[in-house]
């Protein structure tokens, strides 16, 4: 299964594709996206959607993980935040790809065993399991890549239970 995670954002989107399969997990590609910052929201929610359309596209994603709203202290945050999420699952949709969301305590339960990990900790995870070069993540695709991964990690215990039943 091919699975592009998404961690969303109003400045940076980081992503990650991987291919999963039962037993082992290759890295595709990873990165952030740069939005611009000098523009009208709404151009910026272009961008996000358009950048985000792009990525499906070039990653041949079978299926969409994308990182649910972290609620900050600042109302106004969240609410941008949920609305660069809104473009970004709205892009999906019109792929006709499956989306599933995640909590960032689940992604970081999933990705470390413990939901309170911080993100230097998810980064560090990520290159251990991926093994890929230290220099070549940075924290947004790392956020990414661990979004691709829960998703991965959380289908391959369903279909496990599943099978149980």
């Amino acid at each position: 299964m091919r699975i592009l995670g998404v961690d969303p954002g109003t400045v940076f989107l980081g992503y990650g594709a991987i291919e999963f399969r039962t037993g082992t997990c290759s890295p595709i590609t990873h990165g952030r996206i740069h939005i611009k910052s000098k523009c009208a929201f709404s151009d910026k929610l272009k961008q996000i959607y358009e950048s985000t359309r792009v990525l499906i596209r070039d990653t041949n994603a079978e299926v969409m993980a994308v990182e649910d709203v972290f609620v900050s202290c600042n109302a106004r945050t969240s609410l941008k935040l949920g609305h660069a999420r809104g473009v970004i699952l709205l892009a999906a949709a019109q792929s006709d790809i499956p989306i599933s969301e995640y909590a960032p305590r689940e992604i970081k339960q999933a990705i470390l065993g413990r939901g309170s990990a911080t993100k230097d900790q998810v980064q560090w995870m990520i290159r251990q399991l991926l093994k890929l070069d230290n220099a070549e993540l940075k924290e947004d695709a790392a956020d990414g890549l661990a979004v691709a991964l829960c998703h991965g990690f959380r289908s391959q215990t369903s279909a496990i239970v599943g099978s149980a039943s």
